[in-house]
């Protein structure tokens, strides 16, 4: 598991290296797979997400475009079974600093929309099914390296970013901070064209 878990993280794209009047193209992809064992009951938990991202360098320095992602979740244990889908929409600007010929690092601001449908099961029967929207900012620093005509690996540790959720129906509203810089390392492959 450990094995694939590095493919997924290898797998994962995003260019850094921005080059005035180019495309940058870039994105991650994301499994986790968790059982809980308690002596009783057996859980299981589920999630993948995708989160593809387009942007125009219109500077050496700056990158503006748009970023999407889907993160699908499932849980399942004791005949109960929840099932719950996150959409995210929006904007992000870039600022890469070159540190030499090899080194680059940079911070992306994201900002925009979301919203997550959840349908809780039990015994295979629909108990309940509920729907939120809300707002989502992130900053995430990162770290690229140049290894050779483009290609590249990227590094980042963490982040700091905010969230909502406005539920319907008179749903709780949630909202949460993070701040996780060294708790998360994610790790990509790169090419600029």
């Amino acid at each position: 598991m450990k094995k694939m878990l590095l493919i997924l993280a290898l797998a994962t794209f995003s260019f850094a290296n921005a080059q005035k009047g180019t495309i940058l193209v870039g994105g991650n992809i994301e499994y986790n797979s968790t059982t809980y064992d308690h002596p009783l009951v057996e859980t299981k938990a589920n999630t993948f997400g995708f989160s593809p991202k387009v942007g125009y360098q219109f500077h050496d320095n700056w990158t503006v475009g748009g970023e999407f992602s889907i993160n699908s979740s499932k849980q399942k244990g004791a005949g109960l079974e929840t099932k719950a889908n996150v959409y995210t929409y929006g904007a992000f600007v870039r600022y890469t600093v070159p540190l030499s010929d090899t080194f680059s690092v940079f911070g992306d601001l994201g900002a925009g929309l979301q919203n997550q449908k959840s349908e809780n099961f039990e015994n295979g029967s629909l108990i309940t099914k509920s729907k939120a929207d809300g707002i989502y900012v992130g900053l995430t620093p990162a770290l690229f390296i140049n290894m050779k005509k483009g290609f590249g690996l990227n590094f980042s540790i963490g982040g700091l970013g905010y969230k909502t959720l406005n539920y319907d129906n008179n749903g709780s509203d949630v909202s949460s901070f993070y701040f996780n810089f060294g708790k998360t390392v994610n790790i990509g492959v790169s090419k600029n064209f």
